[in-house]
């Protein structure tokens, strides 16, 4: 059984995205797609003293381009203003110096060019260095596919050679199931509900935020928050 999920790569994501790199063998990349504005591409939420607040990358508003052409805005300071709100944000977390170079690294010692670069390469480094996964990662233009949108995303996952394929729910508005069914792969779907509140530096709780977030709040118990509470 080789179980594959297919996703677009998002700016320091939520625990549930890391959640769906835990359940499968292969990561795929799907950074060819159209890029879309206003959405977690290139941007997410941290909880700062004044409520949720949203962090984003510049990259402009053009959405005749895919993912993996996006530039990011050069000449801005967002890497110094992004570094410097979540450090100022999560000052009092317990663990907070334990991801200050981290931090430091993506922020103040990196220059990126493309946003695919950068959420890849956070994703990635989140994962296996400090989640402690050995999901395998891929691009989606590592492999040759065929057709547009619903063909496109089987022909990627048949050339993956997977047997299953683990969906988000917000697919089965536009996911054709049976074609997927009639090439020999189960699609599974990925359920969100459930995760464990934790302690933040602040109240009401706020589950719909960055990864950063729980790391900085939790440290080494991160993975309990993410997918142990189920065993």
């Amino acid at each position: 059984m080789k179980k594959v999920a297919v996703l677009q790569s998002n700016y320091i994501p939520w625990r549930g995205y890391f959640d769906i790199i835990k359940d499968v063998d292969l990561f795929v990349f799907y950074d060819e797609v159209q890029y879309t504005t206003r959405d977690w591409r290139n941007r997410n939420k941290i909880y700062t003293k004044d409520g949720l607040k949203w962090i984003t990358v510049p990259c402009g508003n053009d959405r005749n381009r895919s993912i993996c052409d996006v530039k990011i805005t050069q000449g801005m300071n967002w890497q110094t203003e992004h570094h410097g709100l979540i450090c100022d944000t999560y000052r009092k977390a317990p663990h907070i110096d334990k991801y200050k170079p981290f931090l430091d690294y993506i922020f103040l010692e990196r220059s990126w060019e493309y946003l695919s670069e950068l959420n890849q390469y956070i994703i990635k480094h989140v994962s296996h260095e400090i989640l402690g996964l050995d999901t395998e990662f891929a691009d989606s233009t590592d492999y040759q596919t065929s057709g547009q949108k619903n063909d496109k995303l089987l022909s990627l996952v048949l050339a993956t050679g997977a047997s299953h394929y683990l969906s988000g729910p917000a697919a089965k508005a536009y996911l054709d199931e049976e074609a997927f069914t009639n090439q020999g792969i189960a699609v599974q779907w990925k359920d969100y509900s459930g995760y464990p509140e934790y302690k933040q530096t602040r109240e009401p709780f706020e589950g719909n935020v960055s990864i950063i977030d729980l790391l900085v709040n939790v440290g080494d118990d991160a993975p309990y928050y993410v997918w142990g509470w189920r065993d």
